[in-house]
């Protein structure tokens, strides 16, 4: 990285850019934009204008930011006292207007990530300490508390809110407006207003190659681990002896697993 005079940068008069930033080559930095000292500009990054880019936060190469996103100023939690944390964005990035996006707190690992080729629409939220991953969609006004967990290729409707701490498998499609309390399994569709589980997401599935025998595996062991019969947990272990071989259903296995802090987002009518 280059200091904030590199040759081949374009900083707009009008824009208000600390010396101690560091900016790579080719980057944008339009009117009434503001970078703070601790702040990384990879490659080709374009702030169009009215941005405001503070704290220890870096962004990937060739990431667009559009008028009045804020990123890296200090998370909107009452316990932060002021340490030491970052905000990553990754490369290939489309952030739009008015996005915020926070850096890390002590009780999350001091860190925010945002994966790469990942876009943001207007008025997105991303919060303290969230894991967001690769390929993901953001539209109008989604807002992702702290702590959260968004895995690759995940789609999130306009409006939708999810709760602190929630964790939303790849592949995911979250419908528009929807509250997510509970964690959604790898390639599950969670809609309505509290988020119920409304099979899996079909239309992703197909748009990312899987085969007609790949998906009908999937639907199969959806059927079975919601079925009325049993506990969760029964039905968790018998999928996963059934479905031993096929690599999508032990990912939801090890999902369910893991667990988290928040239950699994289930079908209206799971027993």
């Amino acid at each position: 990285m280059e200091p904030a005079s590199a040759r081949d940068t374009i900083i707009h008069p009008m824009a208000v850019v600390a010396p101690e930033a560091r900016l790579g080559r080719g980057v944008t930095i339009g009117p009434f934009c503001a970078v703070g000292p601790e702040v990384t500009l990879e490659d080709g990054v374009a702030l169009l204008s009215h941005v405001a880019v503070a704290g220890r936060t870096r962004i990937g190469a060739r990431t667009r930011v559009f008028p009045f996103a804020s990123l890296g100023h200090e998370p909107q939690d009452l316990k932060f006292r002021g340490e030491d944390s970052t905000l990553e964005i990754g490369p290939d990035c489309v952030i739009r207007e008015g996005v915020t996006m926070n850096p890390g707190t002590a009780q999350g690992g001091l860190a925010t990530r945002v994966g790469h080729n990942s876009v943001f629409l207007a008025n997105a939220h991303v919060a303290h300490d969230c894991d967001v991953g690769n390929h993901v969609v953001f539209s109008n006004n989604v807002m992702l508390a702290g702590h959260c967990r968004v895995g690759d290729h995940v789609i999130m409707g306009g409006g939708a809110a999810v709760h602190q701490f929630v964790r939303i498998g790849r592949n995911a499609f979250v419908g528009g407006m929807a509250g997510v309390e509970h964690d959604v399994i790898p390639y599950g569709m969670a809609l309505g207003n509290r988020a119920y589980l409304a099979g899996l997401n079909v239309v992703g599935l197909k748009r990312h190659g899987f085969s007609r025998e790949r998906i009908h595996e999937l639907r199969r062991a959806y059927r079975l681990l919601f079925a009325p019969d049993g506990t969760l947990k029964e039905r968790v272990e018998d999928v996963a002896a059934e479905f031993a071989t096929q690599a999508e259903v032990q990912e939801i296995i090890v999902f369910i697993r893991e667990g988290g802090d928040r239950a699994i987002c289930v079908p209206r009518d799971a027993g």
